[in-house]
């Protein structure tokens, strides 16, 4: 499955990200920008209301890994699960969006085996494992580092939150950049993070 998608550089360590490339999709008409980026253009009739243009100047989190080269395998599972609509809600919510290394990092197979249409459920599952329906910035989850506690997310299972030295791990994938998302956060993820059921 190929996506089109314009370029958001996630660096390794990167706490914040600037949304100049997201802005031009509002205002494309100003080209003065060096850092703009041309928005790509998709057939997306038959997607439902999650491939809608946004006229906000911050994107929600589906359109944040759309819009990431390093996320198209993320994409094309969300797409595979159907769940597209679940990142387009209001939110609150936090995504933690593993890259294209991070699903590689799954033994031969798993991945072009979970996009089978007979495990879109199961597929669908472990999406929802990456999802906590709250709003966690770095911040918040430094606190709740602090205090022990775990993260709910929306596949019901709680997640253990750590830190090894300036490096924050969710479920054992590390968070190596993060954007703000119009519906909540994203947070980039190292790793899959595989539930325990």
């Amino acid at each position: 499955m190929t996506t089109k998608s314009i370029l958001l550089v996630f660096v390794l360590g990167l706490f914040t990200m600037a949304f100049t490339g997201c802005k031009q999709e509002k205002s494309a008409e100003d080209p003065s920008d060096d850092a703009a980026t041309p928005v790509a253009t998709e057939n997306v009739s038959n997607r439902g209301q999650a491939y809608i243009d946004d006229e906000s100047e911050t994107p929600n989190a589906l359109r944040v890994a759309i819009n990431s080269e390093d996320h198209t395998t993320l994409v094309a599972a969300v797409e595979a699960a159907e769940v597209q609509n679940a990142l387009v809600n209001v939110g609150p919510l936090t995504v933690f969006a593993p890259t294209n290394a991070a699903f590689d990092k799954l033994p031969d197979g798993t991945v072009e085996d979970l996009l089978k249409p007979e495990n879109k459920q199961k597929l669908a599952y472990i999406l929802k494992h990456h999802v906590a329906p709250s709003n966690y910035p770095v911040e918040m989850l430094n606190k709740n580092i602090e205090k022990g506690r775990t993260l709910y997310m929306a596949s019901g299972e709680n997640v253990e939150i750590t830190r090894e030295g300036e490096d924050i791990l969710v479920g054992g994938a590390k968070i190596i950049g993060t954007v703000k998302a119009s519906n909540g956060w994203v947070h980039v993820v190292d790793a899959v993070i595989l539930p325990k059921n």
